[in-house]
């Protein structure tokens, strides 16, 4: 096969016997048996869930057997966005439906890091664990509700504590601890948590990383913060006097190291977790998400568009700061063993995930369009070096994978695989355009658009558009969808953020081409959100860190990447009168992104300006500004009579000539 394939050259497709044997199968023969729906294909099956969406949402209740202590009057109120209930009168417990998986004959979690070798925890483990920490949750006055918040690395300990949150009905929340200080508190002081779970630090690439200043700093600004919980990650013996109510994991863990686990009871959509938005404008969006409509939505997902079984593997390269750790949690719900990395997936070399996957037999490898093609840039061949005969597929996620990309996979990974690339995001916490195993993998296109997700592509006067570039909108509500944004009164800020461009559709920002097969193309973002290595950030919170610096008066940042699909992040700066932008002043500024944001938003380059350019009304031009990067006219990115500075356009002009020169 050549590295140079065309765009939905075919690369694979499941054999009769794969077909059989998948999840996705069995429901359809199940439907068949049941309730006499016959599909002679996924394009029928989909459109079924989209066209009758309460009978297909009903089906998964019923199929996936699940387990209520009362039952619903109804499976939707209304079909409106926003504003329909999903299995209203419901009660349930998300948890309840992991550990009626548990199996002696297989682990429920296997992790490593960089800090501790490879491990396996069994089922009766994870159950006595959380059990425990659900306990103490209880003895600090935890209720049905409250926030317990997460500043911890993906490590077990991490879903120990979010599946004693969720058991009790607490509400879970969590960012990684490489986040700066400012962007958790800005996080976490909204929604007022009661408990903080957080590491002593952690260690990245070969470094360490205290993190007990940050601890200290987070517990100090968020004033409804009566314990915080330190596990020794860092540091065996970490020295803890500074922070105010602090207490160690263990001791934490023992005081109730008997206690038995009981599930709350709870509505349908009671608040099962908060997501955070990547804060593009102002402060990020507080996204709450139910119980009910996560626990049906990765029961569906995992099943059917991942095929994850019981004697599944499932890895998917996260932190706990994006929706990927809480899908790949979701994996428990089917039984299967979820394997958990805290490190950077280049250290000690590029092949450190691949060799994790031979020594833990993972059959579902999940990761990043930009770590595949970083591995193909390095010319890795995981097929000539390990043992990779259990893997059953990749998920790439966090970015479009071009063409190239599904060339290297099948080329130096294994030929025989089925390539899952997905997109979906935070808001609805799943890939709801992604893999469906009894379809072909054709390069450069997403298989299929996910069950019971009317996706469909708008173009600017709000029609549905088939082989062309439109707008993803979603046209009839999920279960997943937010059940609203915390605190947000009359539900403003969440009408606002998807539905005052196509009142009661959802849009939701991305590039999509949906194709007359029914598979699709994801074109990036059409807003300014930051995505780097899969994880989300708003471009508001690199200008509040490079902005403290004093020579920095103004700034710009654009994520962009060529037609290969490598990524190129630069900064621009304006700068104050009798400062120059040498290289101490870059080292200053990167140093600023990766204390106050995350190491993974460091710009590629940094570069001086005259003048940002804005909107009449002062916004600055980012989108604009990413069109003409990205090659686009002029004319076609930006009306010039809407700037209130048209002349700082001419920088951005001569600059994107030369990066198509040179990028």
């Amino acid at each position: 096969m050549s590295d140079i394939v065309k765009e939905g050259t075919l690369l694979w497709e499941p054999s009769s016997s794969f077909k059989k044997q998948t999840n996705i199968a069995h429901y359809m023969e199940w439907l068949k048996k049941r309730h006499q729906l016959s599909f002679d294909n996924y394009s029928e099956l989909w459109n079924w869930s989209v066209s009758h969406i309460a009978a297909f949402w009903e089906s998964l209740w019923e199929y996936f057997n699940i387990q209520h202590s009362k039952t619903y009057s109804t499976v939707l109120t209304e079909h409106k966005m926003p504003g329909t209930k999903w299995f209203a009168g419901a009660k349930l417990n998300f948890v309840e439906h992991i550990f009626r998986n548990m199996n002696a004959n297989q682990p429920a979690i296997i992790s490593q890091s960089e800090i501790r070798p490879l491990e396996e925890m069994s089922w009766e483990t994870l159950y006595k664990r959380v059990a425990s920490f659900a306990a103490g949750l209880k003895a600090e006055g935890v209720q049905k509700g409250d926030r317990v918040v997460a500043f911890m690395p993906n490590i077990p300990e991490s879903v120990i504590a979010f599946l004693a949150s969720a058991s009790i009905g607490a509400v879970w929340s969590s960012c990684s601890p490489d986040f700066g200080s400012a962007m958790v508190i800005d996080r976490f002081k909204q929604i007022e948590p009661t408990i903080l779970v957080a590491v002593d630090g952690y260690r990245y690439n070969g470094k360490a990383f205290d993190r007990l200043n940050t601890v200290s700093s987070i517990q100090q600004a968020v004033p409804s913060l009566k314990k915080t919980v330190i596990l020794p990650y860092l540091d065996n013996d970490p020295e803890i006097s500074n922070i105010n109510n602090a207490e160690l994991w263990n001791t934490f863990m023992n005081q109730s190291e008997n206690a038995n686990l009981s599930y709350e009871q709870v509505a349908f959509d009671h608040p099962l977790w908060i997501l955070f938005s990547s804060g593009t404008t102002g402060l990020p969006k507080p996204i709450v998400q139910g119980q009910g409509g996560i626990l049906l939505e990765h029961l569906k997902i995992c099943t059917f568009h991942l095929d994850l079984k019981p004697d599944e593997r499932f890895f998917w390269f996260t932190t706990t700061g994006w929706m990927m750790w809480n899908l790949l949690v979701g994996g428990l719900l089917t039984g299967s063993t979820i394997i958990l990395y805290d490190g950077s997936p280049g250290y000690p070399h590029m092949n450190r995930l691949w060799q994790l996957a031979e020594e833990t037999d993972m059959t579902v490898f999940g990761t990043s369009a930009s770590y595949l093609l970083s591995c193909r840039d390095n010319h890795i061949s995981p097929k000539k070096e390990f043992n990779l005969s259990a893997l059953k597929s990749i998920g790439s996620t966090g970015s479009p994978l071009p063409p190239e990309g599904y060339s290297w996979v099948y080329e130096q990974v294994k030929s025989d695989l089925w390539l899952v690339s997905t997109s979906g995001g935070t808001d609805l916490c799943t890939a709801f355009v992604g893999g469906t195993p009894i379809l072909p993998v054709r390069a450069g296109e997403i298989q299929s658009i996910s069950l019971g997700a009317n996706i469909q592509a708008f173009d600017e006067d709000g029609n549905a558009v088939i082989d062309e570039l439109g707008e993803l909108v979603i046209t009839k509500p999920m279960p997943s969808m937010p059940i609203y944004f915390w605190n947000d009164d009359y539900n403003e800020r969440y009408y606002n953020s998807y539905f005052n461009v196509y009142p009661g559709v959802w849009r939701h920002g991305d590039w999509i081409n949906i194709t007359k097969r029914g598979s699709c193309q994801i074109y990036g973002r059409s807003d300014s959100t930051i995505n780097r290595g899969g994880i989300r950030m708003g471009t508001s919170e690199i200008y509040s860190a490079v902005e403290r610096v004093s020579s920095v008066k103004d700034s710009l940042v654009i994520d962009i990447s060529n037609e290969k699909g490598t990524p190129f992040m630069p900064l621009f700066v304006v700068l104050k009168e009798g400062t120059s932008l040498d290289q101490n002043l870059k080292k200053q500024l990167k140093q600023q992104v990766r204390d106050n944001c995350s190491p993974r938003h460091i710009p590629d380059d940094i570069y001086e300006i005259k003048d940002v350019p804005r909107t009449l009304n002062g916004k600055k031009l980012e989108v604009p500004i990413k069109n003409i990067l990205m090659g686009k006219s002029l004319d076609d990115a930006v009306s010039k009579d809407a700037l209130s500075n048209p002349e700082s356009l001419d920088f951005f002009i001569q600059f994107a000539q030369e990066i198509e020169k040179n990028f």
